[in-house]
């Protein structure tokens, strides 16, 4: 699938809103990708597109990254050192398994839906949000 007709099926709107909910209850940063290239390996891809969104920039260490690349029907949840740190491989393996579900079953909107729901509330257990904290990354869905 190309990337133009992935991002087409997404409800890009209600992507952004859930974003933002889920931010709202902790200081971490949630971003979406979508990439239009071809990665052999997602999770490689995965940690190139954090480093060019600056996701590991953010004060606590504590940026998540859904990846996706439709052409080859992959994607990655990645988390920076201090989310990692705090939920381990399970954590990621969960995520990873219910949002293949939601792909497999063309719910692509619903994956992702899940994917930033599911961390946003790790998140919000593990770096709650502090007096006067600031989204220091868009919510948009990036891509290349």
């Amino acid at each position: 699938m190309r990337a133009r007709d992935f991002l087409n099926q997404l409800e890009h709107d209600k992507i952004v809103k859930t974003i933002g909910h889920a931010e709202h209850a902790t200081s971490a940063e949630i971003r979406v990708f979508i990439s239009r290239k071809e990665p052999e390996d997602p999770v490689a891809a995965a940690q190139k597109a954090f480093v060019h969104l600056g996701m590991h920039n953010t004060r606590e260490k504590n940026g998540v990254l859904i990846f996706v690349a439709p052409r080859v029907r992959k994607f990655a949840v990645i988390g920076d050192a201090a989310v990692h740190a705090k939920c381990g491989d399970e954590f990621w393996k969960e995520v990873a398994e219910e949002i293949s579900t939601h792909f497999r079953n063309g719910n692509f909107t619903g994956g992702i839906l899940y994917g930033i729901t599911r961390a946003g509330k790790l998140l919000a257990e593990h770096f709650p949000r502090h007096t006067g904290d600031k989204n220091q990354l868009p919510d948009d869905i990036a891509s290349d």
